[in-house]
């Protein structure tokens, strides 16, 4: 039974984030041909995977002791999701990689405006709430907006490929007065428009992707932003704190920043003599080529 003041939401890519401690000292003291090996294993298995049209994998070098590797996946199930775990755990370079964190979600996209709508319509239909009639039209209004191409392009949209990459999660509160969940639907509405705007203000500069994480691991959102300036990171959070949504409500777990960096350039990320590089299409390929 769906609840009138519950917004919907469509799902996309199941998500896992990771995040590694590199142990360089004793990755240096391999000899170079048993780094040479290790290196291409890991290679050929990245590749693949950001490759794999049902699939996706970001890589980004990471700021700060919490963490230098940070592995996004991207896959259709969960299923897919343990599938490449077990893979990368398995790699010879993972003897070098020490767990830090990770971060299991699913790609969403919010309906708050649009369930509104669906409710009012039905009503205006004069149909009985979740009554069958009721359950098979609301039903049919929300795969009409999955498959509207500008949602279904957003659900299953590839690891964006810019430089510069944060990942944080996030809640909203549920204390006293300042209780999200106790909040009648129509304010929420309004906050989270509000809050839509800021976004959108930034359209161009940076590129947002927000997944649910409610009953998969210990916070409700998990938010990756994407720039190519990692000044406008600081600019939209602050921006965002402003607003009544996040003033009020919102509560902020760790934050990840790095530099996202291709498969090609896994060999310079692991050397640790230069930043690895996000390299275009093309150029990557001809690397992975030698």
């Amino acid at each position: 039974m769906r609840n009138p003041d519950v917004p919907e939401s469509l799902d996309g890519w199941a998500i896992l984030h990771r995040m590694f401690r590199l142990d360089r000292r004793r990755w240096d003291a391999l000899d170079r041909a048993r780094r040479d090996a290790i290196e291409r294993e890991a290679s050929g298995l990245f590749s693949a995977l950001a490759r794999d049209a049902a699939a996706d994998l970001g890589l980004a070098q990471l700021l700060g002791h919490k963490g230098d590797l940070m592995l996004t996946h991207y896959a259709h199930t969960f299923d897919a999701l343990g599938e490449v775990q077990a893979r990368v755990d398995k790699l010879a370079l993972r003897e070098y990689l020490e767990p830090m964190e990770s971060y299991v979600s699913i790609l969403e996209l919010g309906l708050y405006g649009d369930t509104a709508k669906f409710h009012a319509e039905l009503r205006d239909r004069g149909l009985k709430p979740h009554s069958d009639a009721w359950n098979a039209a609301f039903d049919t209004m929300m795969h009409e907006a999955a498959s509207d191409p500008r949602n279904a392009a957003r659900l299953f949209a590839r690891i964006p490929a810019r430089r510069y990459a944060c990942f944080y999660p996030m809640n909203k509160k549920r204390a006293g007065d300042d209780n999200w969940y106790a909040t009648p639907y129509d304010e929420r509405a309004r906050m989270m428009l509000e809050h839509g705007k800021i976004g959108r203000s930034f359209h161009g500069h940076v590129t947002q992707v927000i997944s649910g994480s409610i009953g998969f691991d210990d916070w409700e959102w998990g938010v990756d932003l994407y720039a190519d300036d990692p000044l406008i990171f600081k600019k939209l959070v602050y921006a965002m704190r402003f607003d009544a949504a996040s003033a009020r409500f919102g509560e902020f777990g760790r934050f990840w920043t790095g530099m996202q960096f291709s498969v090609a350039q896994l060999g310079v990320f692991l050397a640790g003599e230069s930043s690895p590089a996000l390299l275009a299409d093309g150029a990557a390929e001809t690397v992975l080529r030698r």
